[in-house]
């Protein structure tokens, strides 16, 4: 495989519309933020794999048949027949900005355990990519933690996306300590300015950066800064992609998710290492296109952009 990625596989209901009754109505959407990731590496050409669990429910059939669809391997996928699928609603506001509501106490992706995880898919991988969503219970946690060992022995590049969410963590102290080990494990970083600000009390992002690089050593730092574009920092270097704002945006789902696709992808077709300000700086500039394409659509993994949409977008902006 190019890339597996381990975590949450979810629900990601988002609304559309109005009844006739007045009531809101839901669309349920397959998502969660590594098999996005993965959505957007197929996109571009690449094999994927997936490790998570699911739920032995309805909900747990239509995201393993979504994932299959997409072309990622779901040979990693496990069943949970006492605990259901997790659930996000999504509200969003006038700018497109999301607040949720987790379904997920428990979830079926809390449960994995690490003696469920097929060792083959981490011996036999290029990149291995995680979140923090993953450590926010014991037994995934303890999964997550012998994952990475596992990736880490083998070979594979560590990518990590912090993909904070304050309301799955007990207290916000225990999610800065288990973000800080995924800091401390990966090779390359896809982090948010709000992830940054969180992390080190940085309102300025390049401040931010320096003190995370200083106490981490992170070989490639991509951040992401919203209308305001993206950074990448690497060997001492830094390069910047401007932002391609959307006049039809609906919502930010998966716009992160989006982009880390795209960096992964660079990264595998040119390693992380002698690569000049103007390469990485055109990278970002196409992460940050395709990462505007998917704010104009409803939810992500099955609507991640094609190679040809992304370079429109890059001609005509």
């Amino acid at each position: 495989m190019d890339v597996t990625a381990f975590g949450e596989l979810l629900v990601d209901f988002t609304c559309s519309g109005i009844s006739t009754q007045g009531n809101p109505l839901y669309e349920a959407n397959p998502g969660g933020a590594p098999c996005n990731v993965l959505a957007m590496l197929q996109n571009l050409g690449k094999e994927t794999a997936f490790i998570g669990k699911i739920g032995q429910d309805s909900f747990g059939h239509m995201l393993e048949t979504a994932v299959r669809e997409q072309g990622i391997s779901t040979a990693g996928i496990c069943y949970d027949t006492k605990v259901h699928t997790t659930l996000a609603f999504v509200q969003t506001a006038s700018d497109g900005e999301r607040d949720f509501s987790f379904y997920r106490n428990p979830g079926a992706d809390m449960k994995l355990r690490k003696e469920e995880i097929k060792g083959e898919l981490l011996r036999n991988t290029k990149i291995f990519h995680f979140g923090s969503l993953s450590m926010t219970h014991p037994d995934v946690e303890e999964a997550t933690c012998y994952a990475v060992k596992e990736a880490k022995k083998n070979g594979a590049l560590i990518s990590f996306d912090p993909n904070l969410r304050p309301p799955l963590w007990e207290n916000m102290e225990t999610a800065k300590e288990k973000i800080s080990f995924g800091l401390s494990q990966c090779d390359i970083l896809k982090i948010s300015e709000e992830e940054i600000f969180f992390m080190t009390g940085e309102a300025d992002v390049d401040l931010g950066v320096k003190k995370i690089l200083e106490e981490y050593k992170i070989p490639f730092l991509c951040a992401t800064m919203g209308k305001h574009g993206s950074k990448a920092f690497f060997e001492g270097k830094t390069a910047e992609g401007r932002a391609f704002l959307q006049e039809n945006t609906i919502e930010t789902t998966g716009a992160g998710d989006t982009f880390c696709g795209c960096m992964l992808n660079f990264i595998l077709e040119n390693g992380i290492h002698g690569r000049t300000e103007k390469e990485v700086s055109g990278m970002l500039e196409f992460a940050n296109a395709a990462a505007s394409i998917i704010t104009t659509r409803k939810g992500a993994l099955r609507v991640m952009p094609k190679r040809k949409e992304i370079e429109e977008v890059l001609k005509t902006k």
